[in-house]
């Protein structure tokens, strides 16, 4: 059996291309639901283990001279000397900056990472690395073992990350977990728009917006720690 710590699978970018691209024989769909089996095995396997756990989503494109590398890496650290364990999807950009600072302040660094044919390769400050052929599988993983997230300025892939935690918890498919986004200049629009247009024509309900905007790195930590604190609702409290 290999480590937890290593990942000897073969990376395939066009796994989930292939597997979305329509009607297909029989057998070769079957294969595929093995293949994915696999991945949530082996995710299980390495996971299982990790305790406290709050999952930073963000950006893949921020250079380590951006503002945001730099709160990132102090929110990984901050989580980090909390006693957390902090994961992240293990590519480049806010994903580096948190497990590098996890890493630094001596915690325990996680990424999950996902094979692309460009821009998302493995940074180098990981503890436990592991690799998904498929963002679902991905995603179940970096949901299923967090206490908590904490949502950094991203694109398409981070606000995908975003709707989906929030759609769980608003089909009751996960319990309402603390969800704090980091940069109020950056997430003012999302909550305006969600609160405004969205809610004003019926789609959603002000309190399904359950994600608490800050700029400090100390008020999202402690943010979570009170709402993760025994004898407390696990949920965030918009404000």
């Amino acid at each position: 059996m290999k480590p937890a710590n290593q990942s000897t699978r073969v990376p395939a970018p066009c796994a989930e291309r292939e597997l979305l691209r329509g009607a297909d024989d029989l057998l070769a769909d079957f294969d595929r639901a093995v293949t994915v089996f696999d991945e949530f095995v082996h995710g299980y396997r390495a996971l299982f283990d990790l305790g406290q756990t709050v999952t930073v989503f963000g950006s893949a494109r921020f250079p380590e001279s951006h503002r945001f590398y730099q709160l990132a890496r102090e929110v990984g650290a901050a989580l980090a000397r909390a006693g957390f364990t902090v994961m992240t999807g293990g590519g480049p950009g806010v994903m580096e900056a948190a497990n590098r600072g996890a890493r630094e302040a001596g915690g325990l660094s996680i990424g999950c990472n996902i094979s692309l044919p460009h821009e998302q390769t493995p940074n180098p400050y990981i503890d436990r690395l592991l690799t998904f052929d498929y963002f679902f599988v991905r995603k179940v993983m970096l949901m299923k073992y967090s206490c908590g997230f904490i949502f950094m300025p991203g694109g398409f892939g981070t606000m995908d990350e975003v709707f989906e935690t929030l759609t769980l918890m608003q089909t009751g498919k996960i319990h309402h977990f603390p969800c704090v986004a980091i940069g109020t200049d950056y997430w003012t629009p999302l909550r305006e728009f969600i609160l405004g247009a969205m809610q004003r024509e019926g789609t959603v309900r002000a309190e399904e917006f359950d994600v608490m905007l800050v700029d400090s790195v100390d008020s999202a930590i402690s943010h979570i720690q009170q709402a993760i604190a025994p004898g407390t609702d696990s949920g965030a409290h918009q404000t």
